[in-house]
């Protein structure tokens, strides 16, 4: 039993160090640096740097979402309930996607303005989303149906 707590006390001495790649664990336990790891796995980074052009595809899909939140003010159709309120809430949909998407495509690029410019896109695409679902929900004031 004094060879066995000899042997623990001398791996926990030998924790704080780092082990020598050619020598043989004491034990067949898995030890701490191979034991399996619990959190969420690294994501490696693009080693190429970025360039204008990622920056202007940026951009470009920024701009794009943005007309889109913009004009789903301006929706031509009725949507008032049925198919019409489904095309509807898939357009606001799309708002929320693009939104989204150039959210992480700006914090892969590191881009702070266009990022807070994606989020509040999506934060409308949810406001116009809300004005829609939650009067049908029970929630507002006004009651609406689903189906016409």
């Amino acid at each position: 039993m004094a060879r066995e707590v000899d042997r623990l006390l001398a791996g926990l001495a030998s924790l704080g160090t780092q082990p020598d790649r050619d020598a043989r664990p004491l034990s067949t336990a898995p030890t701490p640096a191979t034991a399996p790891q619990r959190g969420a796995p690294r994501v490696a980074h693009s080693t190429e740097p970025t360039t204008r052009r990622d920056h202007i595809a940026l951009w470009a899909r920024l701009l794009l979402g943005i007309v889109l939140g913009g004009m789903m003010t301006q929706w031509p159709y009725p949507n008032g309930c049925g198919l019409p309120l489904a095309e509807y809430l898939g357009a606001i949909a799309m708002v929320m996607v693009a939104g989204g998407w150039v959210a992480v495509a700006s914090w892969c690029l590191r881009s702070a303005p266009s990022h807070i410019l994606a989020l509040l896109l999506l934060l409308w695409g949810i406001a116009l989303a809300a004005g829609q679902v939650l009067p049908r929900i029970g929630y507002a004031v006004a009651r609406l149906s689903w189906h016409c």
